[in-house]
């Protein structure tokens, strides 16, 4: 791991992520600093997940964005999850073209945030037949 909790050589995006620790720290904070969103499906929420965040599939960002503007009005950072990183950096794109400009990755994902951040928050593998726990 890098000093900023991320595996050597991660080709970490300042201007789009924010670290698993950086994410844990804001939700800390309260209200007004962190707008925690998962991306991920139902069935990799019920195998693991981050108390505090709500759930909000990729799909579904487009038809709830008055939703996330709502949880967002106090003006902090919209921080989105997905297991890896690849789909939250995609929600946050999107969100900025919404309109959403503070919109941003938790680089890493859950993955991620298990290892560096909470080992209590299970590690999964997904494939065809759904997610498993490992170790």
């Amino acid at each position: 791991m890098s000093g900023q909790d991320l595996p050597e050589g991660y080709p970490f995006q300042r201007d789009w992520e924010i670290t698993p620790r950086e994410a844990a720290e804001m939700m800390r904070k309260g209200p007004g600093a962190i707008v925690a969103i998962d991306c991920r499906e139902r069935g990799e929420w019920e195998t693991a997940r981050v108390a505090g965040m709500t759930l909000v599939p990729l799909g579904e960002i487009e038809s709830r964005i008055e939703e996330i503007e709502r949880l967002a009005s106090d003006g902090g950072t919209v921080a989105v999850l997905c297991h890896h990183g690849r789909r939250s950096m995609k929600a946050a794109m999107l969100l900025r073209q919404l309109g959403v400009e503070n919109a941003m990755s938790i680089a890493g994902g859950i993955d991620w945030w298990s290892r560096s951040v909470d080992a209590k928050v299970p590690r999964y593998t997904k494939d065809a037949s759904g997610c498993r726990v490992v170790g």
